[in-house]
């Protein structure tokens, strides 16, 4: 892969469309810096609001282009850390770095946030009084009126929304809104994009087209992209990496997958769903000095005629292709998927599927 520019590189590929301050100071008035690869470096970093540590000694990297899933249960630090990575705070502890820039706060920025960056929060922050149009273009460059009507046009289509563009903001669902501020946060194509719930007032027919065309969008630009989520498919189906904070503590990082298949502790597995916590010896004939715990996800145990694990029928739940069964045995509670409604109170026997 040749060498790119460390900083700048999307405000480059739009230069006469988006001139900026930053893009003419990084171009014309400092030298070019170039690097092989290029990332995002997350070291050491802790953050408390007050007396609260929120944040505690997290460090991690990004290269250039991946997409991440930043998960884990309400309250544990995923939007905090978002608006650290772009700038919105000060830290207490560590440093983030993009490539060769050190990414700062409000004491060293008159307006927070880094220009390299775009930040997506939860709250949209959309123009009420002015069409969806304008609001997707508010931030590009008024020089060329039909390219920038063009990305405008484009950016749009990504989101679904080219019918409302002369429509105004305030009489959109809140879907609508959202699918808007992702358009206008994309406008002038950052280098890395922070998205804080970004699908969280969409439609499910809506946002799995739209997270594909999203996703498929930000890989062919090499926009590198970190989701703070609590949709275990963005994090299953498209982001390259998951990192799992619990309790403002980085407890897990590695490719999504892993995460799902090997899930540090049982607090991790449940951010996928339902899980349960067996014993090897409850299933199959072990030795005692072999038998060890195992997490299992309900489709991971079946019925069979003479399974060692029998367990009571509680509740059949439907989901479309098949039965999620709540059972108990021993006065616990387990999940377990089934193809057919079973009988209130049927005596079962499992085995691993």
């Amino acid at each position: 892969m040749p060498p790119r520019f460390s900083t700048g590189r999307h405000f480059f590929n739009h230069k006469l469309l988006f001139p900026t301050d930053y893009f003419w100071q990084t171009h014309y008035l400092c030298p070019l810096k170039i690097s092989l690869q290029p990332m995002l470096q997350v070291q050491n970093i802790s953050f408390g609001y007050n007396e609260k540590t929120i944040i505690h000694n997290i460090s991690f990297t990004v290269k250039t282009g991946q997409n991440i899933a930043i998960i884990g249960e309400s309250g544990c630090g995923k939007s905090t850390l978002l608006k650290l990575i772009y700038g919105l705070y000060d830290l207490d502890e560590g440093r983030i770095l993009w490539n060769e820039t050190e990414v700062l706060g409000p004491k060293y920025h008159l307006i927070p946030g880094m220009p390299f960056m775009k930040y997506l929060s939860q709250d949209f922050d959309l123009m009420p009084f002015v069409t969806v149009a304008e609001n997707v273009g508010k931030f590009l460059s008024n020089i060329n009126s039909k390219l920038k009507k063009q990305r405008i046009q484009e950016l749009l289509e990504i989101v679904e929304m080219t019918e409302y563009a002369n429509v105004k903001a305030k009489f959109l669902s809140g879907g609508q809104q959202q699918r808007v501020a992702l358009a206008r946060v994309l406008a002038l194509e950052p280098e890395v994009l922070l998205l804080d719930e970004p699908f969280s007032h969409i439609d499910n027919f809506r946002k799995n087209a739209l997270r594909r065309n999203l996703f498929a969008y930000l890989k062919s630009k090499e926009v590198t992209c970190l989701v703070a989520t609590h949709d275990s498919t963005d994090a299953l189906s498209f982001a390259d990496e998951t990192l799992v904070l619990q309790h403002g503590k980085l407890i897990q990082k590695a490719p999504s997958k892993e995460v799902y298949t090997s899930p540090k502790n049982k607090d991790v597995a449940s951010l996928f769903g339902e899980v349960n916590e067996l014993k090897l010896s409850q299933l199959i004939s072990i030795e005692d000095e072999d038998d060890e715990s195992l997490l299992l996800y309900p489709h991971q145990l079946k019925v069979v005629d003479n399974g060692m694990l029998k367990v009571v029928v509680k509740q059949s739940y439907f989901k479309g292709s098949h039965y999620l069964i709540k059972a108990v045995y021993d006065r616990k509670v387990l999940f377990f998927d089934h193809e057919t409604e079973l009988e209130f109170n049927l005596e079962v026997t499992l085995m691993l599927a």
